[in-house]
C-alpha cells in the first residue's frame, strides 16, 4: 500500500487539526501517525489505497472549521509493513 508523508502550515495547532486528521483516517481505512511540530506546523503519515490517500489529502487542505492551512508539502513515502491503526503522537 502507498504511504504519503505531508507537512501542513498554517492555522493548524490548537484548532483540533489533529484530532480531524486522525478521524478523516479512520473513516477511509487509513492507517498511520499525526503530530504537532514546535515550529507551529503538523505532520502526518497516512497509508492505504490510493483513492483513500487521495481523498484524505483534500480533506486535511481544507482542514477542521476553525483551521487555516497555509501550505501542504507532501511526498511518497515506501509501505510501512508495521502501521496498524491511527495514533495521534505527542
Amino acid at each position: 500500500m502507498p504511504a504519503r508523508y505531508c507537512l501542513v502550515s498554517g492555522l493548524v495547532q490548537g484548532v483540533a487539526f489533529r484530532w480531524f486528521t486522525k478521524e478523516t483516517a479512520l473513516r477511509l481505512g487509513l492507517a498511520g501517525w499525526v503530530r504537532n511540530l514546535p515550529d507551529g506546523r503538523v505532520e502526518t503519515l497516512l497509508q492505504g489505497p490510493d483513492e483513500s490517500l487521495t481523498l484524505a489529502m483534500d480533506a486535511l487542505q481544507a482542514g477542521p472549521p476553525h483551521a487555516r492551512v497555509a501550505t501542504m508539502a507532501c511526498s511518497d513515502r515506501p509501505e510501512d509493513p508495521s502501521l496498524r491503526g491511527f495514533v495521534v503522537l505527542r
